[in-house]
């Protein structure tokens, strides 16, 4: 029988590392003096993620990375406490603590760079150091606040709005700021609203306010620029609105805060969410997001799904969704 010289080298090599094998690990070593193990370096995770769609660039920018409590009851409350730490099990998460994304996205249509929320900031829902990115992570991902062109806001809530004003001036001098019609009239007038939503209004009009002369007005249908239009989606405010961003035949919505877990707000897009105004316009409007996204096969920018907030979504049950984290399908 003729072996091969590869047949030959291998079994050269296997009988080296075998007699290595069964030297004993000190006549391996370079030297005899012992080295510490290296320092911790901590954890860390992405703070921006760019890709391409058609003829635009886009890139979402974490502006948090904080565990708050939940998702039970600010998801589910309608729901058994039980019912929702079960989800969380059978999706091997914690069942008292999650992680959402605050995710702003950048849309470069190659004629304006359009900024799509604005975090937290510094009055935001989540106070610095925790939150409120946005200010010094645009650098790193590569612009200047001078160069956003357009602030477009989903709706008026302090995580979307509180990075407007830096520093008690606007973060971005040369952006004319886009709002829903109804959005801005639901939270701009004085004394009208109490509670808690008198706290979020007060925000907006402290960050609202020194913009106010720049401020311009959209409703469901209309064409932010091209390929940048809004889309109905009120419930979780009065005047929330998604946006569909299309560019040579390829299609992302930006669904906003019609989710805020990727478990449970999709699983069961009936349990309400408590930050939403309207509970059951808020569910039906998962319900028609969650169903067009499904049908019609669309990547997804989430604004509070886990960092870098860009998904899909599957139908798996009547009224039952799951979300599929990007891997690399907006890569090619």
């Amino acid at each position: 029988m003729e072996f091969s010289s590869f047949d030959i080298n291998r079994r050269k090599l296997l009988s080296t590392t075998l007699a290595l094998a069964a030297v004993p690990a000190v006549t391996l070593g370079f030297g005899t003096h012992a080295h510490a193990a290296a320092a911790s370096l901590g954890a860390w995770q992405p703070k921006f993620f760019r890709f391409k769609l058609g003829a635009f660039e886009l890139t979402t920018i974490s502006d948090s990375e904080a565990f708050i409590d939940g998702p039970f009851p600010l998801i589910g409350a309608n729901a058994n406490e039980a019912d929702v730490q079960e989800l969380m099990r059978a999706n091997l998460l914690p069942e008292r603590k999650y992680q959402p994304g605050f995710s702003p996205t950048i849309v470069n249509t190659g004629k304006e760079l359009v900024l799509i929320d604005t975090g937290n900031g510094s009055n935001g829902f989540v106070p610095r150091p925790n939150g409120g990115w946005l200010a010094t992570q645009l650098g790193p991902a590569g612009f200047k606040p001078e160069d956003i062109d357009i602030v477009l806001l989903s709706h008026g809530h302090p995580d979307h709005i509180g990075g407007v004003i830096e520093g008690g001036k606007p973060l971005f001098p040369n952006a004319r700021y886009v709002i829903g019609q109804v959005e801005h009239d639901f939270w701009a007038p004085e004394g009208k609203l109490t509670g808690d939503l008198e706290n979020f209004a007060s925000v907006f009009r402290a960050n609202s306010k020194p913009v106010a002369e720049k401020f311009s007005f959209i409703k469901p249908s209309d064409d932010v620029v091209t390929g940048i239009r809004a889309i109905e989606a009120s419930g979780h405010t009065p005047g929330h609105l998604a946006f569909m961003i299309e560019s040579e035949g390829k299609s992302i919505l930006f669904w906003g805060d019609c989710a805020h877990h990727q478990v449970a707000s999709l699983a069961q897009p009936n349990w309400h969410c408590v930050f939403d105004v309207d509970k059951q316009q808020g569910a039906a409007t998962r319900r028609h997001m969650f169903d067009m996204a499904a049908t019609d096969r669309l990547a997804v920018i989430g604004y509070h799904m886990p960092f870098p907030s860009i998904g899909y979504v599957e139908r798996i049950a009547p009224d039952s969704y799951r979300w599929l984290a990007h891997s690399y399908q907006l890569n090619l």
